[in-house]
């Protein structure tokens, strides 16, 4: 039976693929698009989470005043009160990736595509030659995750350390490295 499963015109592409259809990444809730410092305290007021966030910024005025700033778009507010609102605005408006599961981080990967290693390339998971497969357990999965969690694991990133971190930590260098030098992949998680 087959397991979840990524593709992509990467290596790095198709494990992306794989992680964003297990966890949610790092993102930006579509409903926080205000710009002016009024309509944010307006809507960050509103929530829990929101009036939260103020306070964990910094944000610490009296009731009246907030009330005077809210009834008033106008209000001359000072810089420094509505930097703090923006940044508990923005705080509010980006949601944290989930973690990398330990069923992706321990799991048997099968790789599918050009795979090349010196002088030695195949188009792995066709009849002629089975799947890459590498165990995500021997891997060292620090690096992904940190980027992961920043919301910055693009790609390339993503198949650079899957390869220093993860293919070498389980079956070594290759004969002169690995290179995935094709333009569809595929990557089972089993």
């Amino acid at each position: 039976m087959a397991g979840p499963t990524g593709r992509g015109n990467s290596l790095g592409a198709a494990l992306n693929d794989l992680l964003r259809s297990q966890v949610t990444p790092r993102h930006r809730l579509s409903s926080y698009t205000a710009k002016h410092w009024h309509a944010q305290l307006s809507q960050l007021t509103g929530t829990q989470r929101g009036q939260q966030a103020l306070e964990d910024a910094g944000l610490h005025v009296t009731t009246k005043t907030l009330i005077a700033w809210l009834s008033d778009a106008e209000y001359n507010v000072r810089r420094s009160y509505r930097d703090l609102i923006h940044t508990a605005y923005e705080n509010t408006a980006i949601v944290a990736a989930d973690p990398i599961p330990d069923h992706i981080k321990d799991g048997q990967f099968e790789i599918s595509g050009w795979v090349t290693t010196g002088t030695d390339r195949r188009a792995r998971g066709t009849r002629d030659a089975a799947p890459l497969r590498i165990d995500g357990s021997r891997g060292d999965w620090d690096a992904i995750e940190e980027l992961w969690v920043a919301g910055e694991l693009d790609d390339s990133d993503f198949e650079d350390h899957f390869i220093d971190d993860v293919i070498v930590q389980d079956i070594g260098e290759g004969t002169d490295g690995w290179t995935f030098d094709g333009g569809s992949y595929s990557v089972e998680l089993r």
